[in-house]
């Protein structure tokens, strides 16, 4: 029991964190943040409220490859790739037809952006195929994935190649176009397959076979070997990201040795944020019984639920607003302050929290009805 609390409440956290960032994309979009960060023209408060959202694609990732794995303890390898493989391919259709409409508020959009749920439902499928590998294989590639990729992160296809628009989903963030249709790769895909299958293969370490304490002990581990690791390759300023820079203002080098990139996540991009969530799911699981704690795990028994309904709430918010101050940035309607944005940030959370709390109990209750799974 401690161990799926503590599960359902680090993907329930990042979840609530991840609105954070949205609240930014949707009432800040006058001062837009680069990939990574540019410190030099972002102000402290709003580098580090960008910041603290980092964490949530990489460990939401390598959850469903952990959850994968707990569905598996349950359900034939055959069952397991079936269920990812139908699961993907609902959330890729998901990302191009109902999240798009309520992120540009109109259909068709005049440009498809082909984000997070875009890319988890690949990597769902791509899961679908790797779960038939040993997991020493499974292991390998995607520790070689994460790892290794930055060392291809100069290579570029131009338009003319035949292999163009693999690559852009792959791997190289561009705008293409397809029949007409245009399409924005803004979570290439390949680096998030790596997370997914690290995520697949930590499931022996959360095995009811383990004893809590040692369970405990090895997460931790890791969690503390990763974060020592990042802070050792990041200062020696040689791989895994763009270098920092001392900049003689020590305010201005922190946010330069702490920007990484995103777009696709950087080697210490997602080793930073991969070791923090361990450490989370230790502190989670050591204070389960706390009402925090209860409260992230009913977030994170409705993630879908909770995805749709902000991004909804959020777009209502817009439109009315826009309605009736009009534009007072250009031609978008902002907030005069990032502290807005917290302040948005903390009504929301609890506004949202009782449907999506009524909404888990409900999934919980009908396990029988097939469709709850995907939400």
């Amino acid at each position: 029991m401690n161990r799926l609390i503590s599960i359902d409440a680090l993907r329930g956290f990042v979840m609530v964190i991840m609105l954070i960032d949205h609240i930014r994309e949707t009432f800040y979009l006058h001062l837009q943040v680069s990939d990574p960060v540019d410190v030099f023209i972002t102000s402290p408060e709003l580098f580090y409220t960008r910041f603290i959202t980092s964490i949530c694609a990489p460990v939401f990732i390598w959850l469903t490859g952990l959850s994968a794995w707990l569905y598996m303890q349950k359900h034939s390898k055959s069952e397991t790739s079936t269920f990812l493989f139908k699961r993907g391919l609902f959330l890729v259709s998901l990302e191009i037809t109902l999240i798009v409409f309520l992120w540009s508020g109109k259909y068709p959009p005049d440009m498809f952006f082909l984000q997070v749920i875009w890319c988890i439902g690949l990597c769902m499928i791509a899961l679908s195929v790797l779960i038939y590998f040993q997991n020493w294989m499974i292991s390998l590639i995607g520790l070689t994935i994460v790892c290794l990729h930055n060392l291809i992160g100069d290579f570029k296809l131009e338009p003319e190649s035949v292999f163009y628009v693999l690559w852009a989903i792959l791997y190289q963030r561009e705008v293409i176009e397809i029949g007409g249709i245009v399409l924005r790769t803004s979570y290439p895909v390949l680096p998030w397959v790596g997370v997914i299958a690290l995520g697949f293969v930590s499931g022996p370490l959360f095995s009811e076979k383990i004893f809590y304490e040692k369970k405990q002990k090895k997460i931790l581990q890791y969690g503390i070997y990763g974060i020592v690791l990042f802070f050792v390759i990041r200062f020696l300023n040689f791989y895994g990201d763009q270098p920092w820079i001392n900049t003689g203002d020590a305010s201005v080098t922190l946010m330069s040795f702490l920007s990484l990139t995103k777009y696709p996540p950087s080697f210490l991009f997602n080793l930073s944020m991969l070791s923090l969530g361990l450490l989370l799911i230790v502190l989670f699981e050591r204070l389960n019984d706390q009402k925090f704690v209860r409260i992230m795990s009913h977030f994170g028994a409705a993630p879908m639920f909770f995805y749709v309904l902000h991004l909804f709430v959020l777009k209502v918010l817009y439109v009315i607003g826009y309605s009736l101050f009009g534009a007072n940035q250009g031609q978008y309607l902002s907030f005069p302050n990032v502290g807005y944005i917290w302040i948005a940030f903390v009504i929301l959370s609890i506004v949202l929290y009782f449907p999506t709390k009524w909404f888990a109990n409900y999934k919980q209750a009908n396990k029988r009805i097939a469709w709850l799974k995907y939400f």
